[in-house]
């Protein structure tokens, strides 16, 4: 048995969130809708310009976000990141034990720097935008990384923005290649529709001779394959990866197994927030097939709660919610 049924590596971002009017992006010159980044003294400028608006914290990044839904789904995971030795980086640590996931911020002694920061725009039509200074976890490297961990998770869960610095990206084909060596399993999130549009050829370094399981939304999948139609994406993916799963937002999504492609309803709701949809849907497929659930089952697990989270603001929900769910989903099943 392993130890952890994941394993994951990504940027530890303290989430800022703030809920704002499309016009008030446009005054700040903010794109919608993306992941930018930003230097710290260009973050701090929007920070300040919101000092009257009601700012939420906590622990955060794309990573970060799946593997609190591994654990509060039941799961055990594990999280390697980098935060500095100041007040957001004890924040993010306690935070982050808290949600039950272990981490190396509890063997490895921060150093000096910042900790980095996403300020998280939420707009009234429900998308998300996110301006980020990666601070000190733009450093991370080899040095994050716990071998025996990885050598004991069913998955390795690695976050696509990574591939942004050369180090960050090193760490994670090192992390790849240890938990393949170790007879495990690796799945990648591409994250972004950016990521794809300017690190195509970084993530398909991270992607390597293939993986056991990548996500992407449609916009990503239909990027990294250079086309419109989703056939042709899906017959691409099929060269990267055994397993993947594409979400398409209200079309709900659709994972291939390794053998057919799985058409996943919907959950029909008003979507208020769509922070860390992507997110929560890995982690409930993460959690559902390293807990004996089918790739439909976990799949429908994703949909229930990815559509209740964007009902509701923020990028989790509490644990008891989570594991009503997935009640849910078993007595459905």
């Amino acid at each position: 048995m392993a130890k952890y049924d994941v394993y994951g590596l990504g940027n530890a971002l303290v989430d800022i969130e703030c809920e704002v009017s499309v016009e008030v992006l446009q005054n700040l010159g903010v794109d919608k809708g993306v992941m930018t980044l930003l230097e710290e003294a260009d973050q701090q400028r929007i920070i300040d310009h919101l000092s009257s608006y009601s700012l939420k914290r906590g622990c955060g990044g794309s990573a970060a976000n799946t593997l609190i839904a591994v654990s509060q789904f039941g799961g055990k995971s594990c999280y390697s990141c980098k935060v500095a030795n100041d007040e957001p980086g004890q924040f993010y640590l306690d935070d982050l034990i808290c949600c039950g996931v272990d981490t190396n911020l509890q063997q490895h002694q921060p150093e000096a720097g910042v900790t980095g920061k996403c300020l998280v725009f939420v707009t009234p039509d429900a998308d998300r935008t996110m301006n980020t200074f990666l601070g000190i976890s733009g450093r991370f490297s080899e040095a994050e990384l716990l071998p025996d961990a990885i050598a004991n998770s069913t998955y390795t869960y690695i976050e696509g923005y990574l591939v942004t610095s050369p180090d960050a990206k090193a760490a994670a084909i090192k992390a790849r290649d240890m938990a393949k060596a170790a007879g495990q399993k690796v799945s990648l999130t591409l994250s972004d529709f950016n990521m794809v549009s300017f690190f195509k050829d970084g993530l398909l370094e991270m992607i390597g001779s293939g993986l056991d399981l990548i996500f992407a939304n449609e916009s990503e999948a239909l990027k990294m394959a250079e086309t419109e139609d989703i056939s042709a994406a899906i017959d691409h993916m099929k060269t990267l990866a055994t397993c993947f799963a594409i979400t398409r937002g209200p079309q709900g999504s659709l994972i291939y197994d390794g053998q057919q492609v799985l058409e996943i309803a919907p959950t029909p709701v008003k979507a208020i927030d769509t922070v860390g949809a992507g997110d929560m849907y890995a982690g409930a497929v993460l959690y559902g097939i390293t807990n004996g659930m089918s790739y439909s089952e976990a799949g429908q697990l994703g949909s229930v709660a990815a559509a209740k989270l964007v009902a509701s603001l923020g990028p989790r929900m509490p644990t008891e919610v989570t594991r009503s769910l997935l009640t849910e989903v078993k007595t459905a099943s």
